[in-house]
């Protein structure tokens, strides 16, 4: 068990004021869309502020999540991970965010970050986790370049290391197994963290939450008004699929939430508002299309290549 030093308060107080910012920084790029807010109470404990753009001018759908929420008994994803958790009270809090634009030039992305507590017979442990990951449809080097120089900047002060262990942990972690491909170009993921102490695990946690605006708002501003066709929206769409497949095939979020009881339309807003699958489709060669899976859903040294 880790020491129980850890001030939930001030994580609670970072959380919220993370979700206002990330609000209030999305409804002013996109210049028309406004978040519908609903908080919610969960019966076992605890509740949330969810908050959703829908059909803005740059922003299909863009929602922000805040949940604060207790239990008397773990789920099994939970307990699948860490077995000696089991009969354990909890804490969980965090931020998760998903945008689906409406340009196939935008980006969808995702982020969170998110604290965990336990309290069970051997005493209480604590965790950070979270991260920030990018899925282009028709993506640019230079955007990519920008991204993950903006995520080797929110680990710097943390280790020579952190950047590439914590992007490699991305790599693994967002990838389709089914589908040998990765879920986009990656980012930052990591989980468990509370080696460092709380203080500087704590850092970390608001470095990456603090950069991902900067990495993501400047990649926003340089496409957002490039022309698309229908066979641009059509791709787009396709390729949704593929996050639909991550989200209920292998996030561990959603199986904790989905398990712990949380609200499922909170849960569920990840899911792009509009997607399609098409059977046994293949981009025609030495398309814009095949240049995303030939170029880009594979770990790549990005920085070392593109920089």
């Amino acid at each position: 068990m880790a020491d129980s030093g850890a001030n939930a308060d001030a994580v609670l107080t970072y959380l919220r004021e993370l979700q206002d910012r990330i609000c209030d920084a999305l409804a002013t790029a996109d210049g028309t869309g406004q978040f519908r807010r609903d908080t919610w109470a969960r019966p076992e404990g605890g509740g949330g502020d969810s908050r959703v753009m829908r059909n803005g001018s740059i922003f299909e759908q863009a929602g922000v999540n805040f949940s604060h929420v207790t239990g008397t008994q773990l789920p099994p994803s939970a307990t699948a991970q860490r077995p000696e958790l089991a009969g354990a009270s909890w804490i969980a809090m965090g931020v998760s965010l998903v945008i689906h634009p409406l340009s196939p030039y935008v980006p969808t992305t995702h982020a969170n970050v998110r604290f965990f507590s336990a309290t069970g017979p051997a005493g209480t442990t604590w965790w950070f986790g979270g991260g920030f990951d990018l899925t282009p449809y028709y993506p640019f080097a230079e955007d990519v370049l920008h991204w993950h120089r903006t995520a080797q900047r929110a680990c710097s002060e943390f280790g020579d290391d952190v950047y590439e262990r914590h992007k490699q942990w991305c790599d693994r972690y967002f990838y389709l197994k089914h589908r040998q491909e990765t879920r986009g170009v990656g980012g930052l993921f990591f989980d468990d963290l509370n080696e460092w102490g709380f203080e500087r695990s704590f850092a970390y946690q608001r470095s990456v939450g603090d950069h991902f605006l900067q990495a993501y708002l400047p990649i926003v501003a340089r496409r957002k008004d490039q022309r698309w066709s229908e066979r641009e929206r059509e791709f787009q769409l396709y390729r949704r699929g593929r996050y639909v497949e991550f989200n209920l095939v292998y996030d561990r979020g959603t199986s904790f939430g989905l398990q712990s009881g949380g609200r499922t339309e909170s849960i569920l807003m990840s899911l792009p508002p509009l997607v399609r699958w098409e059977y046994d489709w293949h981009p025609q060669p030495n398309s814009p299309e095949a240049r995303l899976y030939e170029d880009y859903l594979r770990p790549r040294d990005w920085l070392a290549e593109l920089g």
